[in-house]
């Protein structure tokens, strides 16, 4: 059996070691001034293609999935937000529309300028959908948007 005085010892040089810096460790961080720019490879996406034939409740269902999963938190926000006040009324036009906008630009922050009117939207994108997700992201009744909704707000059966 250990003694308390020797335990206490053997527990108190643990602990002092552990405070104690590693012996020949030294972190630094150098300088390394006018570094090239890194070269951008652009990968092209394929072009967005109609999905023909497929049924108005699965478009929809789709739209909502992808509205609620982008690439940017705020978009997500936004996208799922508005596909969940909307996506049940919109016409078979306006889905093409909702379609062709939210899947066709690469870039999320495009989307999101264009809606939030910080940069102005291309002609092909222009139309009614677009002047409804601009109305949208006015949030003029003060709205709390700080979270995306979940998933279930389209099935009828949940």
């Amino acid at each position: 059996m250990i003694s308390a005085t020797i335990a206490r010892k053997v527990v108190s040089s643990i602990c002092q070691a552990s405070l104690r810096p590693a012996v020949g460790t030294v972190i630094s961080r150098g300088y390394r001034g006018d570094a090239p720019e890194p070269t951008m490879i652009e990968i092209p996406l394929p072009p967005w293609q109609e999905r023909m034939g497929e049924s108005l409740e699965i478009k929809k269902k789709r739209l909502l999935y992808e509205s609620r999963k982008r690439g940017m938190l705020e978009n997500c926000i936004l996208l799922s937000l508005f596909a969940k006040q909307y996506l049940n009324t919109m016409s078979e036009a306006q889905l093409r529309q909702y379609d062709r906008l939210i899947n066709e630009p690469s870039n999320d922050w495009d989307i999101y300028y264009w809606a939030t009117e910080a940069q102005p939207t291309p002609d092909v994108y222009q139309g009614e959908v677009m002047n409804m997700l601009k109305e949208f992201a006015k949030n003029k009744d003060m709205e709390q948007r700080l979270d995306a909704p979940n998933l279930e707000y389209l099935d009828k059966s949940s």
